[in-house]
Formats: C-alpha cells, sequence, structure tokens
C-alpha cells in the first residue's frame, strides 16, 4: 500500500506527537501535586506556607525520581501524605500517556490508511477538468449546429495522453473502486475551480499555445497544475483538510505520491498495471512494521535516552533538538528488533527523514550518533541481523 519510508514517516510524526502529549501529561501531573500542598483559605486554622512549600518540593522531587521506576521509590523517608500524592500523580500521569499512545496509534494507522484515497482523489482531479473541458466543447459544437467551429487547442486537456493512460489502466481503475475515491458530489465546485484557477493560470495557458504536445509535455501541465493549483490554492486546500484531520502532516506525502504516479503513467518503461506500486505492497504486513515502530521505540525509550546521553556527555541531553532524540530512538528500535533490515539501510532512512523535519546539522549528528551506537550494540550482541538484514552490514 505504501513504502516503507512513507511508514517511517508517519510514525515519526505520532512518536513526535506523542512526546508532546508526555510533556503535557508531565505538567498536568505536577500542577496536581502543587496544587495539593495550597494553603486551604477555607480553613480555620493558620497555614504553615513555608512547611507546604517545602512539602511541595520534597514531593516534586520524590516524583521526579519515581518516573522512570513507573512506581515509588522504595525506603524513602517521605510521609505517608506526601507518597500517597506522588502514586496518585503517577497514576494520572501514566493513565494519560496510556490513552495519548492508543489514540494515536489508532490515528496513525487510520491516516496511513487514507493516503491513497488522497492521492487518487487529487489526479481525479486532473480527470474531472479534463472531462469538463470535452464536455464544455460538446456544448458548443451542438449550440455552433451546422456553422463551423473554430476548437483551436482546446481540446489538449481533453486528449491528454497521460490521464487516458491512467483511466486505461485497470489497476488504477480497481483502486479508485477499492478506496472509494469519487468526486460526484463535487461537480459545481470543480466547475468552478477550472473556469476560476485553471483556465486563466500560466501553465494551462503556455499548454494550450503548443500545436501538438507530446506525452512529456501532457505531464508537465499535469505536474504543474497539481503543483501550483490543487496543492497550493487554499480553496481547494481546504476539501482536502475537511476529508482529512492529519491533512497537515500528510500534504506532502500526498502530493509526492500523486506526482510520482503521472510520472509513471508518462514512461512506457512502466507496464500500464504497474502504475500505482505503492497499493501494490502487503498492508497487513507493513502495518505490522509500521505499528512495531511506533511501539517498540517507545518501549526502549529510557535505554535509548540512557544510550544518547553516554554518547553526549558534553551535550544536556535535554538541549539536544528534540527530534533528533525522537529520531534516533526510532532507529535504535528498529535495528535492534528487526533483524531483515540491514544497518545501513535503516541509518540511511532516518538521516533522510532529519534533513526534512530536523535542523541544519542534525543530518551529520544522527548519522555520526547512529554509526557509532550501531557498532557498539552489535559487538555486544544486541544488534542481531539474519537473511536479508546481513547486507551492506561489513
Amino acid at each position: 500500500m505504501l513504502n516503507r519510508r512513507i511508514l517511517r514517516v508517519k510514525a515519526f510524526q505520532n512518536l513526535y506527537a506523542f512526546e508532546q502529549c508526555k510533556g503535557s501529561n508531565l505538567t498536568l501531573a505536577k500542577d496536581f501535586i502543587r496544587e495539593s500542598f495550597l494553603p486551604d483559605l477555607n480553613s480555620m486554622e493558620i497555614q504553615d506556607k513555608a512547611l507546604l512549600t517545602k512539602y511541595s518540593e520534597e514531593a516534586l522531587e520524590l516524583f521526579e525520581k519515581s518516573i522512570e521506576n513507573k512506581e515509588i521509590i522504595p525506603s524513602t523517608n517521605s510521609s505517608t501524605k506526601i507518597k500517597g500524592l506522588v502514586k496518585n500523580a503517577l497514576q494520572q500521569y501514566q493513565k494519560a500517556n496510556e490513552k495519548d499512545k492508543s489514540f494515536l496509534l489508532k490515528n496513525m494507522v487510520t491516516s496511513a490508511e487514507r493516503i491513497p484515497q488522497l492521492y487518487l482523489l487529487a489526479i481525479e482531479m486532473l480527470q474531472a477538468f479534463s472531462s469538463h473541458v470535452a464536455l464544455e466543447l460538446e456544448k458548443k459544437k451542438k449550440l455552433a449546429g451546422e456553422a463551423s467551429l473554430e476548437l483551436g487547442n482546446e481540446l489538449h486537456l481533453a486528449q491528454n495522453q497521460v490521464l487516458k493512460r491512467l483511466k486505461d489502466s485497470s489497476n488504477y481503475q480497481n483502486a479508485l473502486k477499492r478506496h472509494g475515491v469519487s468526486l460526484d458530489d463535487l461537480e459545481l465546485e470543480l466547475k468552478e475551480w477550472f473556469r476560476e484557477y485553471v483556465k486563466p493560470s500560466e501553465p494551462y495557458q503556455h499548454y494550450l499555445k503548443i500545436p501538438q504536445p507530446t506525452q512529456e509535455q501532457d505531464f508537465e501541465v499535469l505536474d504543474d497544475l497539481l503543483k501550483k493549483i490543487i496543492f497550493k490554492n487554499e480553496v481547494v486546500l481546504s476539501f482536502f483538510s475537511e476529508k482529512d484531520l492529519n491533512w497537515t502532516e500528510n500534504k506532502a506525502i500526498v502530493r509526492s505520491l500523486a506526482a510520482k504516479v503521472l510520472k509513471n503513467a508518462t514512461s512506457s518503461e512502466v507496464p500500464i498495471d504497474e502504475i500505482l506500486p505503492e497499493i501494490a505492497i502487503n498492508w497487513e504486513e507493513d502495518k505490522e512494521f509500521f505499528e512495531n515502530i511506533f511501539n517498540f521505540t517507545i518501549e526502549n525509550a529510557m535505554e535509548s535516552k540512557a544510550l544518547i546521553a553516554e554518547k553526549t556527555k558534553n551535550w544536556d541531553i535535554e538541549r539536544l533538538a528534540f527530534t533528533d532524540k525522537v529520531i534516533i530512538s526510532m532507529a535504535l528500535a528498529e535495528m535492534i528488533h528487526f533483524p531483515s533490515i540491514p544497518v545501513k539501510v535503516t541509518i540511511n532512512e532516518y538521516i533522510d527523514i532529519s534533513k526534512t523535519y530536523s535542523t541544519p546539522k542534525s543530518k551529520q549528528f544522527v548519522n555520526g550518533l547512529l554509526d557509532v551506537l550501531s557498532k557498539e550494540l552489535m559487538d555486544q550482541g544486541k544488534i542481531r541481523k539474519s537473511g536479508r538484514g546481513l547486507l551492506d552490514n561489513k
């Protein structure tokens, strides 16, 4: 359905969101502790504010130390009240994290499953513009009757070879049905969008001036309309954002896939039934990979943090780019838990993610740290590769 790189990006986006949720949950838990030691303004007794502040600080310190253990640190000298409040705060924090994790995992899968529908909708918009041109010219012919009608190059989009090749692809037609892709309820809007945005656009007007467009020129106008109108015009984009709650994160992926499908349909080297390669992959297998990356990264968070801290002793780990920590933690989880994936493949994939989603210096940092950590973990026997995973590991 989707290639592994896209799935890694989706997992990264949701793991990043999970870390933000954890930060919010941590703040709420600490606020709960602080509020528990605020002076009781309704009490008739004298409130010792200094003592309450001391208890609050003691409880917060115990809470911080207990987070990694997921339970109250034993043998503490704190009072029963403080231990009880800290235990309550820990339970609230853990429960909130589990709820967020469950939601994000489900959202991640649903969002990935929707991507093919979204990029097929983008291509179907181009098909709809093509059909609109053909219908409008038919109307002109009927109105002209016996009189001669000079059509010029107006039929170019209606006769676009790339769109025709797609329409003739059984793979493409089956994908439309399988993903429930239809623009029937958007007929009036599509006519308006063509009139207001497509027809007056520079790429389309340039296209109409070409006497007989080549297949490559047919592709170029579609690629321009895709990138400069469908994925740029706010009115059109609002249609997609209504279809997908994760549109902000998915937009770049959808645009890339739609452009790739058009490029495949242009190439004579790509068989007609292989124009949509992303839909041919085994989704159940990829879904398992996708979910496991998410879960293993969270489960191994403490170990990953310790490994990163060990190799960045001259750095405060909290000062490292937030995205870099997520990316490195994902890469470590993949190297350890997926024996069939070569280490170099994993490193290269996460370097690419860092280029797009992190700082300008992240590429070198991620590459260097993962290279060192992977070698050490292999020497310790914590990374064990087999089958295809042994390739390029020398």
